[in-house]
Protein backbone atom coordinates (compact mmCIF):
# COMPACT_ATOMS: atom_id res chain seq x y z
CA UNK A 1 0.00 0.00 0.00
CA UNK A 2 1.37 3.79 -1.09
CA UNK A 3 0.61 6.60 0.68
CA UNK A 4 1.23 10.31 -0.55
CA UNK A 5 2.48 12.81 2.02
CA UNK A 6 0.59 15.98 2.17
CA UNK A 7 2.06 17.67 5.44
CA UNK A 8 5.68 18.43 6.09
CA UNK A 9 8.02 18.02 9.16
CA UNK A 10 6.30 14.85 10.54
CA UNK A 11 8.16 12.07 12.26
CA UNK A 12 7.33 8.81 9.76
CA UNK A 13 6.01 7.10 12.61
CA UNK A 14 3.66 9.57 13.91
CA UNK A 15 2.52 10.59 10.17
CA UNK A 16 1.75 7.08 9.17
CA UNK A 17 -0.04 6.12 12.19
CA UNK A 18 -1.92 9.15 11.81
CA UNK A 19 -3.57 8.11 8.29
CA UNK A 20 -3.94 4.29 8.73
CA UNK A 21 -5.49 2.32 11.11
CA UNK A 22 -2.42 0.89 12.70
CA UNK A 23 -1.11 2.26 15.90
CA UNK A 24 2.26 3.71 16.45
CA UNK A 25 3.80 0.88 18.40
CA UNK A 26 2.76 -1.45 15.75
CA UNK A 27 3.89 1.22 12.77
CA UNK A 28 7.50 1.22 14.88
CA UNK A 29 7.56 -2.42 14.85
CA UNK A 30 6.79 -2.49 11.09
CA UNK A 31 9.70 0.15 10.03
CA UNK A 32 12.13 -2.19 12.61
CA UNK A 33 11.25 -5.08 10.19
CA UNK A 34 12.39 -3.15 7.10
CA UNK A 35 9.03 -3.35 5.90
CA UNK A 36 8.34 0.83 5.30
CA UNK A 37 9.91 2.89 2.54
CA UNK A 38 10.10 6.28 1.82
CA UNK A 39 10.27 7.12 -2.07
CA UNK A 40 11.73 3.09 -2.45
CA UNK A 41 14.42 3.89 0.78
CA UNK A 42 14.59 2.19 4.11
CA UNK A 43 13.65 5.06 6.66
CA UNK A 44 13.69 5.19 10.86
CA UNK A 45 10.93 6.48 12.34
CA UNK A 46 12.59 9.81 13.02
CA UNK A 47 12.27 10.46 9.26
CA UNK A 48 10.70 13.77 8.91
CA UNK A 49 8.79 13.27 5.80
CA UNK A 50 8.31 15.95 2.95
CA UNK A 51 5.45 17.09 1.31
CA UNK A 52 4.52 14.36 -2.22
CA UNK A 53 7.23 11.93 -0.74
CA UNK A 54 5.56 8.59 -0.97
CA UNK A 55 5.32 6.06 1.61
CA UNK A 56 5.02 2.03 0.66
CA UNK A 57 3.81 -0.25 3.50
CA UNK A 58 2.02 -3.72 3.77
CA UNK A 59 -1.42 -3.02 4.59
CA UNK A 60 -1.61 -6.63 5.18
CA UNK A 61 0.93 -6.41 8.37
CA UNK A 62 -0.52 -8.43 11.48
CA UNK A 63 1.37 -9.08 15.07
CA UNK A 64 1.53 -11.97 15.78
CA UNK A 65 -1.61 -12.60 18.22
CA UNK A 66 -3.22 -15.82 18.15
CA UNK A 67 -6.44 -16.14 17.32
CA UNK A 68 -8.71 -18.06 19.63
CA UNK A 69 -12.27 -19.78 19.26
CA UNK A 70 -14.96 -18.06 21.38
CA UNK A 71 -18.06 -19.36 22.24
CA UNK A 72 -20.26 -16.52 20.31
CA UNK A 73 -23.94 -16.60 19.26
CA UNK A 74 -24.13 -16.96 15.16
CA UNK A 75 -27.89 -16.84 13.34
CA UNK A 76 -27.18 -19.31 10.85
CA UNK A 77 -29.27 -19.25 7.79
CA UNK A 78 -28.38 -22.53 5.81
CA UNK A 79 -25.49 -24.88 6.19
CA UNK A 80 -24.30 -28.01 4.20
CA UNK A 81 -20.82 -29.27 3.47
CA UNK A 82 -19.30 -26.74 1.60
CA UNK A 83 -20.83 -23.55 3.27
CA UNK A 84 -22.72 -21.66 5.46
CA UNK A 85 -24.52 -18.49 5.26
CA UNK A 86 -24.35 -15.88 8.54
CA UNK A 87 -26.72 -13.05 9.42
CA UNK A 88 -24.23 -10.57 10.77
CA UNK A 89 -25.39 -8.42 13.36
CA UNK A 90 -24.59 -4.68 13.54
CA UNK A 91 -21.43 -4.34 15.43
CA UNK A 92 -19.22 -7.63 14.69
CA UNK A 93 -16.11 -7.51 13.18
CA UNK A 94 -15.71 -9.64 10.55
CA UNK A 95 -11.97 -10.68 11.19
CA UNK A 96 -9.50 -10.22 13.21
CA UNK A 97 -6.90 -7.36 12.39
CA UNK A 98 -5.12 -4.53 13.73
CA UNK A 99 -7.02 -3.86 17.13
CA UNK A 100 -9.67 -6.23 16.88
CA UNK A 101 -8.28 -9.76 17.69
CA UNK A 102 -11.16 -11.05 19.40
CA UNK A 103 -15.27 -11.06 19.46
CA UNK A 104 -15.56 -11.39 15.30
CA UNK A 105 -17.20 -13.19 13.13
CA UNK A 106 -13.78 -15.95 12.43
CA UNK A 107 -13.41 -15.70 16.46
CA UNK A 108 -17.18 -17.38 16.52
CA UNK A 109 -16.83 -19.59 13.33
CA UNK A 110 -13.27 -21.37 14.97
CA UNK A 111 -15.75 -22.29 17.92
CA UNK A 112 -18.58 -23.73 15.98
CA UNK A 113 -16.50 -25.63 13.31
CA UNK A 114 -13.13 -26.89 12.53
CA UNK A 115 -14.06 -27.08 8.65
CA UNK A 116 -13.06 -23.50 7.63
CA UNK A 117 -11.26 -22.80 3.82
CA UNK A 118 -7.48 -21.78 5.06
CA UNK A 119 -6.81 -19.83 1.56
CA UNK A 120 -6.25 -16.12 3.04
CA UNK A 121 -4.87 -17.72 7.05
CA UNK A 122 -6.43 -18.49 10.01
CA UNK A 123 -6.74 -14.81 10.71
CA UNK A 124 -9.46 -15.06 7.63
CA UNK A 125 -10.22 -18.22 8.04
CA UNK A 126 -13.61 -19.30 5.78
CA UNK A 127 -13.71 -15.89 4.90
CA UNK A 128 -14.52 -15.08 1.18
CA UNK A 129 -16.39 -11.43 1.38
CA UNK A 130 -16.36 -9.00 4.16
CA UNK A 131 -19.45 -6.08 5.26
CA UNK A 132 -18.37 -3.54 7.50
CA UNK A 133 -18.51 -3.61 11.11
CA UNK A 134 -22.02 -1.96 11.52
CA UNK A 135 -23.11 -2.79 8.14
CA UNK A 136 -25.48 -6.10 9.15
CA UNK A 137 -27.06 -9.20 7.03
CA UNK A 138 -26.19 -11.96 4.87
CA UNK A 139 -22.58 -13.39 4.40
CA UNK A 140 -20.72 -16.64 2.70
CA UNK A 141 -18.60 -18.95 4.64
CA UNK A 142 -16.42 -21.17 2.50
CA UNK A 143 -16.01 -24.66 4.64
CA UNK A 144 -13.34 -25.95 2.10
CA UNK A 145 -10.70 -24.41 -0.11
CA UNK A 146 -12.53 -25.69 -3.06
CA UNK A 147 -15.70 -24.19 -2.56
CA UNK A 148 -13.60 -20.74 -1.93
CA UNK A 149 -12.05 -21.17 -4.65
CA UNK A 150 -15.03 -21.01 -6.46
CA UNK A 151 -17.28 -18.59 -4.78
CA UNK A 152 -14.34 -16.02 -4.81
CA UNK A 153 -14.37 -16.31 -9.25
CA UNK A 154 -18.07 -15.92 -8.72
CA UNK A 155 -17.51 -12.40 -6.78
CA UNK A 156 -14.87 -11.77 -9.49
CA UNK A 157 -17.06 -12.09 -12.41
CA UNK A 158 -19.40 -10.67 -10.94
CA UNK A 159 -21.74 -13.60 -10.85
CA UNK A 160 -22.77 -13.02 -7.05
CA UNK A 161 -26.15 -11.38 -6.88
CA UNK A 162 -25.93 -8.52 -3.47
CA UNK A 163 -28.93 -6.81 -2.75
CA UNK A 164 -28.82 -4.43 0.40
CA UNK A 165 -31.27 -1.89 2.05
CA UNK A 166 -30.63 1.49 3.36
CA UNK A 167 -31.86 4.55 4.84
CA UNK A 168 -31.01 7.81 3.43
CA UNK A 169 -30.97 11.05 4.94
CA UNK A 170 -32.94 13.28 2.38
CA UNK A 171 -35.31 13.17 -0.32
CA UNK A 172 -33.95 11.62 -2.97
CA UNK A 173 -35.70 13.28 -5.90
CA UNK A 174 -35.76 9.80 -8.51
CA UNK A 175 -37.07 6.66 -8.41
CA UNK A 176 -33.63 4.83 -9.90
CA UNK A 177 -30.14 5.76 -9.89
CA UNK A 178 -26.90 4.23 -11.39
CA UNK A 179 -23.61 5.46 -10.19
CA UNK A 180 -20.38 4.90 -12.05
CA UNK A 181 -17.76 6.64 -10.04
CA UNK A 182 -14.31 5.06 -9.04
CA UNK A 183 -13.27 5.08 -5.44
CA UNK A 184 -9.85 5.15 -3.70
CA UNK A 185 -8.63 5.49 -0.38
CA UNK A 186 -8.12 9.12 1.02
CA UNK A 187 -4.40 9.91 1.33
CA UNK A 188 -5.38 11.83 4.15
CA UNK A 189 -6.92 9.56 6.21
CA UNK A 190 -6.39 5.62 5.70
CA UNK A 191 -9.62 4.53 6.69
CA UNK A 192 -11.99 6.69 4.89
CA UNK A 193 -12.69 6.42 1.37
CA UNK A 194 -13.53 8.63 -1.68
CA UNK A 195 -14.77 8.98 -5.11
CA UNK A 196 -11.61 10.36 -7.57
CA UNK A 197 -10.27 9.75 -11.13
CA UNK A 198 -7.68 7.42 -9.81
CA UNK A 199 -9.71 5.19 -7.82
CA UNK A 200 -11.02 2.25 -9.11
CA UNK A 201 -14.22 1.26 -10.98
CA UNK A 202 -17.12 1.12 -8.70
CA UNK A 203 -20.87 0.78 -9.73
CA UNK A 204 -23.95 0.96 -7.31
CA UNK A 205 -27.64 0.55 -8.86
CA UNK A 206 -30.37 2.03 -6.14
CA UNK A 207 -34.37 1.93 -6.52
CA UNK A 208 -36.46 3.93 -4.32
CA UNK A 209 -38.20 1.68 -2.16
CA UNK A 210 -40.56 4.31 0.30
CA UNK A 211 -40.11 7.97 0.99
CA UNK A 212 -40.65 9.88 4.38
CA UNK A 213 -39.93 13.12 5.55
CA UNK A 214 -36.49 14.17 4.48
CA UNK A 215 -35.26 10.60 4.55
CA UNK A 216 -35.85 7.78 2.10
CA UNK A 217 -35.75 3.72 1.80
CA UNK A 218 -34.23 2.42 -0.78
CA UNK A 219 -32.61 -0.90 -2.32
CA UNK A 220 -29.19 -1.49 -3.65
CA UNK A 221 -27.89 -3.76 -6.18
CA UNK A 222 -23.99 -3.51 -6.04
CA UNK A 223 -22.06 -4.62 -9.08
CA UNK A 224 -18.30 -4.60 -7.61
CA UNK A 225 -17.03 -4.34 -3.92
CA UNK A 226 -15.08 -1.90 -2.94
CA UNK A 227 -14.04 -1.18 0.41
CA UNK A 228 -17.43 1.17 1.91
CA UNK A 229 -18.54 1.63 -1.76
CA UNK A 230 -22.24 1.69 -0.83
CA UNK A 231 -21.87 4.77 1.91
CA UNK A 232 -19.37 6.22 -0.33
CA UNK A 233 -21.32 6.57 -3.20
CA UNK A 234 -24.59 7.64 -1.23
CA UNK A 235 -22.28 10.86 -0.11
CA UNK A 236 -21.29 11.13 -3.01
CA UNK A 237 -24.59 11.85 -4.61
CA UNK A 238 -25.42 13.56 -1.24
CA UNK A 239 -27.78 11.62 0.28
CA UNK A 240 -25.53 9.90 3.26
CA UNK A 241 -26.84 6.41 4.77
CA UNK A 242 -28.80 7.47 7.98
CA UNK A 243 -26.66 6.73 11.24
CA UNK A 244 -23.19 6.37 9.67
CA UNK A 245 -20.55 7.47 11.90
CA UNK A 246 -17.97 8.30 8.93
CA UNK A 247 -19.55 9.20 6.04
CA UNK A 248 -23.07 10.88 7.49
CA UNK A 249 -23.43 14.46 9.19
CA UNK A 250 -25.23 14.63 12.78
CA UNK A 251 -24.92 12.52 15.94
CA UNK A 252 -25.20 9.50 15.44
CA UNK A 253 -26.29 6.00 17.84
CA UNK A 254 -23.92 3.00 18.29
CA UNK A 255 -25.44 0.79 16.07
CA UNK A 256 -24.01 2.69 13.05
CA UNK A 257 -25.67 3.04 9.49
CA UNK A 258 -28.82 1.76 8.68
CA UNK A 259 -27.49 -0.56 5.84
CA UNK A 260 -28.51 -3.96 5.49
CA UNK A 261 -27.21 -6.98 3.17
CA UNK A 262 -30.77 -8.27 2.38
CA UNK A 263 -30.26 -10.88 -0.05
CA UNK A 264 -27.95 -13.27 -1.59
CA UNK A 265 -28.09 -14.94 -4.95
CA UNK A 266 -25.50 -17.16 -6.58
CA UNK A 267 -24.99 -20.36 -7.79
CA UNK A 268 -23.71 -23.18 -5.12
CA UNK A 269 -19.56 -23.44 -5.36
CA UNK A 270 -19.85 -27.49 -5.96
CA UNK A 271 -22.91 -28.46 -7.35
CA UNK A 272 -23.40 -25.27 -9.45
CA UNK A 273 -27.29 -25.18 -7.76
CA UNK A 274 -29.18 -21.65 -8.18
CA UNK A 275 -29.03 -20.51 -4.47
CA UNK A 276 -31.21 -17.77 -2.67
CA UNK A 277 -30.97 -16.47 0.56
CA UNK A 278 -32.77 -13.48 2.05
CA UNK A 279 -32.98 -11.46 5.42
CA UNK A 280 -35.10 -9.03 7.37
CA UNK A 281 -33.89 -6.14 8.66
CA UNK A 282 -32.61 -5.67 12.22
CA UNK A 283 -34.92 -4.95 14.86
CA UNK A 284 -33.12 -1.23 15.17
CA UNK A 285 -33.47 -0.50 11.60
CA UNK A 286 -37.42 -1.92 11.51
CA UNK A 287 -38.31 0.30 14.45
CA UNK A 288 -36.82 3.61 13.95
CA UNK A 289 -38.52 3.02 9.87
CA UNK A 290 -41.95 2.14 11.30
CA UNK A 291 -41.80 5.72 13.92
CA UNK A 292 -40.97 7.55 10.44
CA UNK A 293 -43.54 5.54 8.43
CA UNK A 294 -46.53 6.50 11.54
CA UNK A 295 -44.98 10.22 11.18
CA UNK A 296 -45.89 10.23 7.24
CA UNK A 297 -49.06 8.98 7.55
CA UNK A 298 -50.00 10.66 10.95
CA UNK A 299 -49.45 14.45 8.51
CA UNK A 300 -51.56 13.41 5.70
CA UNK A 301 -54.36 15.65 5.44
Amino acid sequence: MKVKVNEDNIRLDKYLSNCTSFSREIITKMINEQKVKVNGALKKGSYKVKINDEIEYDEKYSVDVPIVAQDIPLEIIYEDSDLIIINKPSGMVVHPANAHYTNTLVNALMYYTNKLSDINGKERAGIVHRLDKDTSGLLIVAKNNKAHKALETAFKERKVEKEYIALLNGDLPYQRVNIDAPIKRDNKKYDIMIVSDGGKKALTDIEVIERYDNYTLVKINIKTGRTHQIRVHMKYIGFPIYNDPVYSFGKCTSFGQFLHASKLVFNHPVTNKKMEFKSEMPKEMKEYIKKLKEDKDGNKC
